[in-house]
This record gives structure tokens, C-alpha cells and sequence, in this order.
């Protein structure tokens, strides 16, 4: 919108003629008709006595002014200032893309090393198994040494070959009852877990890397805004050299 345009509109909101409009800025009519018809631009002190007779702020008048508009009114200090107001909040605006560019390309990479490493969901899973439950008092290694008890008692003539193979095929018929847990956590080589009638020794069996579906969701999230960040960046900073541009061929 052009200077008289802005100067019509207001007269137009305000439900005045020509006459009454100019006898409220303190102008002559024929001088507002010039104005409205853009045929002539005000001095540096006639629109500050036309923005005072509005009661208006500058900003607000000029905020509806196009570049090329604001550029013919640089002579006057309120519309130099207006714009190099508008320059710094654009030059605030594009830090702050930057920086948030810079902050999401951060997080997307931190998000992806963390999805790598497994640091908020695990990438590795564990499998333990128990052979049977531990009666109280016996030794945590009783599945592995009966046998070998049963042989030593044989050899002490306590016990006849038959009667080992006997006690052999009862303890493994009625002790062993093996359990495979697996799980994400890591419990170390060896835990224990309090059940009915004793105990169970769980031992480490087998590691594997299984990329959990929590750490794909991560990854993509984290490739998405390590790409986007960029594309922000490049984005907004063809749309500042488009208003350069256009506030450069404006001035001339």
C-alpha cells in the first residue's frame, strides 16, 4: 500500500469527508487531495504533525506501507528508523533460525549416536538359563558335581555302579527343569532369583545385538532433524536475499 492509499484508509475507517479529514491533520484540502493521489509527499515535519493529529503511532502508520513506499519516505527520521527497526528484527529473527537449526541438527545427532549406542534403549539382548532350582544347603555348582559326587561315593564302595545310575536318572528326572530367560538388561554373568523350594542360579548363555524398534524410532527421528536443520537454514536464507533484493531495488 502507497502513502495516499494509507492516508485514504484512515480517512475512509474514520467516516470523514475531505474537508473534515484535513481540517483534523490541519492541512489543506487540496493539499490531502495530493497526497491521497499521491502527487505529493510530505516533509519530515508534516508527517509528524499528520501522525500527532491521528494520534497514531509511527509504526502503525508506516506497518501497512510497501518496501518501494517506505524507501521514497527515508528523508523522514520516523520512516528511517521504522526500517532499520524492521532490519533488526529480521536480523534477530534469522539468529534465531540459525540457532535453532544448530540446536536440532545437535539433538538429531545426539539422538542417532544415542539409538547407536543403545543409552536409553538397550540394542543388546541377554539370554540366561537355569538347569533347576537350588535346594537350601546345597551348593550353587550341585547340577554340574552330583555326578561326579555319586562316582566318588562308587569308588568308596557306598554306593554299587547300579545304584549311581539309579540316583543319576532319578536327580536328573526330578531336579532338572531348565528355564531360558532372556532379557534386555544386562544381570551379568550369574544371578540368582528366589523361587519356591529354593533358589535358581541363572547363568549367561548367549549376548546378541538386536536393534530394538525404541532405538529405530530414535534413529529416524534424530536422521529427520539432523537433515531438516539444514534445509531451515537454506531455506530462510533465500528468502532473506529475496528481501534484500527487493528492499535494495526499492531504494533505488
Amino acid at each position: 500500500m502507497n502513502f495516499g492509499a494509507r492516508l485514504k484508509q484512515i480517512r475512509t475507517d474514520k467516516n470523514l469527508t475531505q474537508p473534515q479529514f484535513a481540517e483534523l491533520i490541519g492541512i489543506e484540502q487540496s493539499y490531502l487531495s495530493k497526497l491521497e493521489n499521491d502527487k505529493s509527499q510530505p516533509s519530515a515535519e508534516m508527517f509528524g504533525s499528520i501522525i500527532k493529529a491521528l494520534g497514531m503511532a509511527p509504526e502503525v502508520f508506516l506497518a501497512d506501507l510497501d518496501q518501494e513506499t517506505q524507501a521514497s519516505l527515508r528523508h523522514i527520521p520516523q520512516v528511517s528508523q521504522f526500517r532499520e527497526g524492521v532490519t533488526i528484527r529480521r536480523v534477530h529473527h534469522a539468529r534465531r533460525y540459525v540457532f535453532g537449526a544448530a540446536a536440532a541438527a545437535a539433538l538429531g545427532f545426539a539422538m542417532m549416536l544415542a539409538a547407536n549406542d543403545g543409552i536409553f534403549f538397550p540394542n543388546n539382548q541377554y539370554k540366561y538359563v537355569s538347569k533347576g532350582v537350588i535346594a537350601p544347603g546345597e551348593s550353587e555348582t550341585i547340577f554340574e558335581q552330583y555326578r561326579r559326587i555319586q562316582e566318588m561315593r562308587m569308588m568308596a564302595k557306598i554306593i554299587t555302579i547300579e545304584e549311581m545310575a539309579r540316583l543319576q536318572a532319578e536327580f536328573e528326572a526330578n531336579r532338572l527343569r531348565r528355564m531360558t530367560v532372556e532379557s534386555w538388561r544386562d544381570r551379568g554373568s550369574v544371578y540368582f532369583e528366589n523361587v519356591e523350594g529354593g533358589r535358581r542360579m541363572f547363568e549367561l548363555a548367549d549376548k546378541r545385538y538386536v536393534h530394538s524398534e525404541a532405538n529405530r524410532i530414535l534413529q529416524y527421528l534424530g536422521a529427520l532433524l539432523a537433515f531438516c536443520a539444514p534445509l531451515i537454514l537454506v531455506v530462510e536464507w533465500r528468502l532473506r536475499a529475496a528481501a534484500r533484493r527487493i528492499t535494495r531495488t526499492s531504494d533505488n
